[in-house]
């Protein structure tokens, strides 16, 4: 299992929701979006990306006027 840290601006995601994943890539590195654009990652490199389609929310807290999310990938 793998665990990753999501943004997100507005709270439409809560602990235990099913999330599709999609990747979009920068000139070097990869980022993740928790559809339908709920939630965004951080920055990835080549060697650390995530090959999972789709990640389970077990976590969410608030910091400031966003809320970080965790998500579980089966990797």
């Amino acid at each position: 299992m793998r665990t990753e840290e999501f943004t997100m601006e507005r709270d439409v995601l809560n602990v235990g929701d099913i999330v599709q994943i999609t990747e979009g890539k920068l000139p070097r590195a990869y980022y993740y979006t928790a559809e339908p654009a709920a939630a965004m990652s951080g920055n990835f490199d080549a060697q650390h990306r995530i090959t999972s389609q789709k990640g389970k929310v077990v976590s969410k807290r608030r910091e400031g006027s966003s809320f970080i999310v965790a998500i579980e990938f089966e990797e």
